[in-house]
């Protein structure tokens, strides 16, 4: 049985970035995607690449990335992270969105129905080899699983007015998760999913929601709440706090 993990990187990370300057204006100097900002003087998805390089059930690591960027990572690699390299990597283009880039690199990836495939966020990159085993584990036994936390604070199910949001309910939390990466599923499972989807023109908002739409169970493993994703310059403070820690 292989482990197939898929990065989809070919986001832009607008959050992440600084307001242009005028100069940038001037010479059209493109901020580089927040994947790629340096995190204790690493990018960002270096340091998530190898927390699965370093687990040994990984098989290959296929990274979806815009497609004027592959040649420049390519190089990033060989010179920055050679030990990513004694995984078998293959890089290839994006989509537009988050399950585009996915779906492409399934279309590339070449696995057997009960192979495990998992999909993880370029910037989650404090992620431990504890969860990504649970989540193979799990994966493997069930089909479907994903990392998440349980809900702490109270939930408000809202309806958004001209005049901004009026609560219309209150969830238990007993019933809620906040859903993680790693998520993993058996190839033939996911690849089903993705296939329809596509065929419907249905985009989800994880993979594991592509899964629920096709009937799947998914099966959830206990996250962290160190394993945050980068999303603006506040996460990169606590990232940075985590490592020293």
């Amino acid at each position: 049985m292989k482990v197939i993990v898929i990065i989809p990187a070919a986001g832009l990370g607008a959050l992440m970035a600084p307001m242009p300057s005028a100069m940038d204006a001037k010479v059209k100097k493109p901020h580089p995607s927040k994947q790629f900002s340096d995190l204790a003087g690493t990018p960002i998805l270096i340091h998530t690449l190898r927390k699965f390089a370093g687990v040994d059930a990984v098989s290959e690591i296929w990274i979806a990335l815009r497609e004027s960027e592959i040649e420049g990572f390519r190089e990033r690699l060989t010179k920055e992270a050679a030990d990513v390299l004694k995984k078998k990597v293959e890089l290839v283009a994006g989509g537009e969105h988050r399950q585009q880039s996915v779906e492409h690199a399934l279309n590339g990836v070449s696995a057997a129905a009960d192979d495990v495939v998992l999909v993880h966020d370029a910037v989650r990159p404090l992620v431990t080899a504890e969860i990504i085993h649970d989540v193979i584990e799990a994966a493997k036994k069930h089909g479907a699983a994903l990392a998440a936390l349980p809900a702490v604070d109270t939930v408000k199910q809202v309806e958004r007015t001209a005049d901004g949001a009026i609560v219309k309910a209150t969830i238990p939390r007993a019933g809620v998760v906040l859903a993680q990466t790693p998520q993993g599923f058996h190839y033939s499972v996911i690849k089903k999913a993705f296939d329809e989807a596509a065929a419907d023109g249905f985009m989800g908002t994880d993979e594991a929601s592509l899964v629920e739409r096709s009937g799947h169970e998914v099966v959830v493993v206990m996250g962290s709440p160190r394993n945050i994703k980068i999303t603006n310059p506040g996460d990169m403070e606590l990232a940075e706090f985590y490592l020293r820690k």
